[in-house]
């Protein structure tokens, strides 16, 4: 697949993303994402919730169609990965995981794991006021032709939609907007 056509179908599954982070910068080697939210459970909760991937992410947003292919083993070295019928797609690693406070992972998602470029992701648990002050952040840079800065906005959309499905989950017992 094309860069131009991945970039098309990240925007056409981002437009129904509920919540919009925030693109701290972007040029065209790179940007950086932060998203900040307070989130009405336990650190331990929110920890639990986040390393059980399969249950929260946007199925989507997955090679194969189904969020329960995804794994995340919560170790230095451990995978986020996923299993498809035919083969398995390593997302991200990780490189820093401290229960219930900070889950580093680095690698590009999506169509961003086939360009040249490094990404890392942070996720970060605070106690606050009985609950969670969670701060999630991305950033990403390196070469993509045409530049990166125009992937920040898609990449943007879709990250905040797993950050509120991943939130809604916890909170509510389902990952998905009640109808």
């Amino acid at each position: 697949m094309t860069t131009r056509l991945a970039v098309g179908a990240l925007l056409l599954l981002s437009l129904a993303a509920p919540v919009r982070a925030e693109v701290v910068g972007a040029t065209a080697n790179g940007f950086a994402l932060k998203y900040v939210h307070d989130v009405e459970a336990s650190p331990e909760a929110v920890y639990s919730t986040l390393t059980s991937i399969g249950r929260w992410w946007e199925p989507s947003h997955t090679y194969g169609g189904r969020a329960d292919g995804l794994t995340l083993d919560a170790r230095a070295g451990g995978c986020f990965c996923e299993r498809l019928p035919s083969g398995s797609v390593q997302h991200m690693i990780v490189v820093h995981a401290d229960a219930s406070k900070r889950l580093t992972l680095q690698g590009g998602l999506g169509p961003l794991a086939s360009l040249g470029v490094a990404g890392s992701m942070e996720w970060v648990l605070t106690p606050h006021n009985g609950g969670t002050h969670l701060e999630v952040t991305y950033n990403v840079g390196g070469y993509a032709p045409g530049g990166l800065a125009p992937l920040a906005p898609i990449v943007d959309a879709v990250l905040s939609t797993q950050v509120a499905r991943l939130t809604r989950l916890v909170e509510t017992g389902r990952p998905d907007e009640r109808r």
